[in-house]
């Protein structure tokens, strides 16, 4: 995989190259913890809301528009390769919309995992409808799965998640804002996720030190929460552009991190 790298700093390995090429390289049972945002295959020349302006709903070569067999088959295919990557006690967690969200849970339980949460991350600032012939899209599933196997006694920080809830139990609907404008500052990627939303699972699933992957991981906002949080992260990506943009915000952080 060395040939692939393409940045490391402390804890944090970036690669460049197809995740289902560089997942088959990787050592079994060596991740403790899998976050995943996999491609939506929304993109097919229509437009969708941004900032109150009307553009394009393509996303990039990699967001292409599949058939329901085929985008079911690449959904099995990347979890296969996971899940012999994950430990015994390691879980994944993968985000998505309407468009694959159902394919996923699906995925899942046909590749052996048992479903613990599905989390629905409710938008407290979405885009409007600019049609008007259908519901406002607020809303984004996060599944957080384990291996269904018996040795699977997964990590599960609920003190934690009740501390940070008011010292309720924290339940599964997360509400809170789209990714802030000072996040995509050094690039933009049009799936980004919030901050918040990646420290909360590393919170929720993780220990210091712990191991992570993203296989899909864009501009690297699981690498951001990682290093915040001092867990380790390979993550993979087959945009340079990306990860350009993932390698300038650890990179700043990592500098933030010194002065402060």
């Amino acid at each position: 995989m060395e040939k692939n790298l393409f940045f490391k700093n402390d804890g944090v390995s970036l690669y460049l190259g197809d995740s289902f090429e560089l997942l088959k390289k990787m050592q079994q049972k060596s991740v403790d913890m899998i976050f995943a945002d996999p491609p939506y295959f929304l993109s097919s020349g229509g437009i969708t809301n941004s900032g109150g302006r009307m553009v394009s709903v393509n996303k990039g070569d990699w967001d292409k528009r599949l058939t329901v067999e085929d985008k079911h088959l690449f959904n099995r295919e990347w979890m296969r390769l996971c899940k012999d990557v994950m430990s015994d006690k390691g879980t994944i967690w993968i985000s998505g919309t309407l468009h694959n969200i159902y394919s996923i849970g699906l995925a899942l339980e046909q590749e052996g995992f048992k479903i613990l949460n599905n989390i629905t991350w409710q938008k407290s600032n979405p885009p409007p409808n600019l049609g008007c012939r259908n519901f406002t899209h607020s809303t984004e599933t996060i599944i957080w799965a384990k291996k269904d196997i018996k040795a699977a006694k997964h990590v599960f920080n609920y003190k934690d998640m009740k501390e940070i809830n008011n010292g309720k139990q924290m339940k599964d609907v997360w509400s809170g804002g789209l990714t802030p404008k000072n996040e995509k500052k050094l690039g933009n990627h049009p799936t980004q996720k919030p901050l918040y939303i990646l420290e909360r699972i590393l919170l929720a699933s993780t220990e210091k030190g712990d191991k992570v992957l993203d296989p899909f991981i864009g501009s690297g906002t699981t690498a951001l929460a990682c290093e915040n949080l001092q867990r380790e992260i390979m993550g993979f990506d087959i945009s340079e552009d990306y990860l350009k943009i993932a390698q300038k915000r650890i990179e700043q952080i990592s500098i933030q991190q010194k002065l402060f």
